[in-house]
């Protein structure tokens, strides 16, 4: 997948309408990664379909897109960035409208491989376009532009997408991308420049199926893990065999083809930046969307929340990681990129560190600052990691670089969630079962006359209202403790920060 491209002239270029409309189409893309959730039950009646089934419209979109993903680099060779990014924007547009128009589940689904397929090149060739058309020294303001609409589109996905079901129905959804479409398709129309494609390489069609077959039925068992029980299921079985193999096929191709005709450049893994931006980009999308998918659940579920309030509770986040991303941009090129990443992990780890002291009784305020901080946190750590990731990176490796660094943060917040789920339940039953063990007549809480009757265990009654109240107390824990071991995740990669080299001591080490 090296890709041997001409890297972009920048001279003369209308820098502001190419960055509103590559930003337009990646904010249309990354929120549609979280604003079909919650209109999902609406889906799922207007289609006559289970809940199983439904949940299928979320699923084709991400292995879709994962699939696709890696395909960026070969694509920006063969056909140059401008002629990808018009068939990207318009394609998505086209899929989006179809899935809005849908009448079956069938139909839907497929529009929604489209979108996936579509869509998977827009984040990583909007990372490499900016990258391209900014100097050194703008970089760092160009990455937080950049980072605003990857990591705000996610966290503003799921209230403007109850905002939009309850008033207008659950189409809109998917029709809301169709005027941001036409418009982002103009910008590049009219402001992204011709380049030439490097057309240097064939088409590694054995690498290409075993690394799509490897993450689609890696994609498919975190997706699906935790609904079908595991590995008490055959599909699981079946994509865990899939994902296996076909991975082990993948490295031992690549490893006996040459780099100019394999379809991923092992060369990128010998950059010590890179491949460390890698693992620090893993734990972001791990903990990140871990938490997002925690948090909104938790306020419906145990505090009673509709869907929008907790939207409108946790979308202050994304106002933290907005102004830690218009402070960081400028100070990036000035200050140590270690130290801002180590600022941002620390930022992160207090406000997991809040998060998992939540009860039952907190208020709005409590779910707010933790969010608040958090999102200061990640947007802390977005743009000086995009930055140190790529600065030793040649422009010519970008197209490939941006895919890898766009997959590996897809398949670890779709790791981070399914983790956290399973967790959520298993440690539900275990603390349900402890808590229950302790409920006796000798409990300090009968000795209440009122509790002692309105719990009374020898009640059907009571004992509906006590089992209850229990598996409440008990998901709490559960949640608490997902909060503690994402804290720990973050804290356990600050030693990894060491092993950066800013790119002035890059420089220097080439030189010697």
């Amino acid at each position: 997948m090296s890709t041997a491209s001409v890297p972009m002239d920048a001279s003369g270029l209308n820098r502001p309408l190419i960055t509103l409309a590559i930003m337009l189409a990646t904010i249309m893309q990354t929120l549609d990664s979280t604003i079909a959730n919650v209109a999902l039950p609406h889906m799922q009646g207007s289609l006559s379909v289970s809940l199983n089934q439904i949940g299928w419209v979320l699923t084709s979109y991400i292995v879709a897109t994962a699939i696709a993903t890696p395909l960026t680099g070969w694509l920006v060779d063969r056909f140059g960035k401008r002629n990808i990014f018009l068939a990207s924007v318009a394609g998505f547009t086209l899929a989006s409208m179809w899935c809005g128009i849908s009448t079956s589940l069938f139909e839907i689904v497929i529009a929604r491989v489209f979108q996936g397929v579509f869509g998977a090149a827009l984040v990583p060739l909007s990372q490499t376009t900016l990258l391209d058309i900014n100097p050194r020294e703008k970089q760092g303001s160009a990455m937080a532009l950049w980072g605003m609409g990857v990591m705000v589109g996610p966290i503003v996905g799921p209230t403007l997408g109850g905002w939009l079901t309850d008033s207008m129905g659950w189409r809109w959804v998917f029709f809301i991308n169709v005027p941001v479409g036409i418009l982002a398709l103009w910008g590049i129309w009219k402001s992204f420049p011709a380049d030439t494609p490097g057309r240097s390489m064939r088409f590694d069609m054995a690498g290409f199926v075993s690394l799509s077959l490897a993450i689609g039925g890696l994609q498919l068992l975190l997706d699906r893990g935790q609904q079908l029980d595991w590995f008490s299921s055959v599909e699981i079985w079946v994509e865990a065999y899939l994902a296996g193999f076909a991975a082990i096929y993948f490295i031992w191709h690549t490893w006996r083809t040459p780099p100019e005709h394999s379809f991923f450049d092992y060369r990128l893994i010998l950059n010590r930046n890179y491949v460390t931006g890698l693992l620090f980009i893993f734990i972001v999308g791990v903990v990140l969307f871990a938490s997002r998918a925690l948090i909104p659940t938790m306020l419906q579920d145990l505090m009673g929340y509709t869907a929008e309030a907790a939207g409108w509770v946790t979308a202050p986040s994304g106002l933290g990681t907005m102004l830690a991303m218009l402070i960081v941009g400028r100070l990036v090129g000035k200050v140590d990129l270690r130290l801002l990443l180590a600022i941002g992990f620390g930022v992160t780890a207090f406000s997991l560190w809040e998060m998992q002291g939540y009860s039952l009784v907190i208020s709005q305020g409590d779910v707010i600052w933790p969010g608040v901080w958090q999102g200061l946190g990640i947007g802390l750590v977005f743009v000086p990691l995009s930055t140190a990731t790529f600065a030793t990176l040649s422009p010519q490796m970008r197209a490939n670089g941006t895919a890898i660094y766009s997959l590996v943060r897809n398949v670890g917040s779709s790791l981070g969630i399914s983790l956290v789920e399973t967790l959520l339940t298993r440690n539900t039953q275990i603390a349900h079962a402890t808590l229950a063990a302790h409920i006796d007549g000798r409990n300090p809480g009968y000795a209440n006359p009122a509790v002692a009757e309105l719990y009374n265990p020898h009640s059907s009654m009571g004992q509906l209202l006590l089992n209850n109240e229990i598996t409440r107390q008990a998901s709490m824990i559960a949640y608490m403790d997902n909060f503690w071991l994402m804290m720990v995740m973050t804290l356990a990669i600050f030693p990894l920060l060491l092993i950066i080299r800013t790119p002035k001591r890059e420089a220097e080490a080439r030189r010697s």
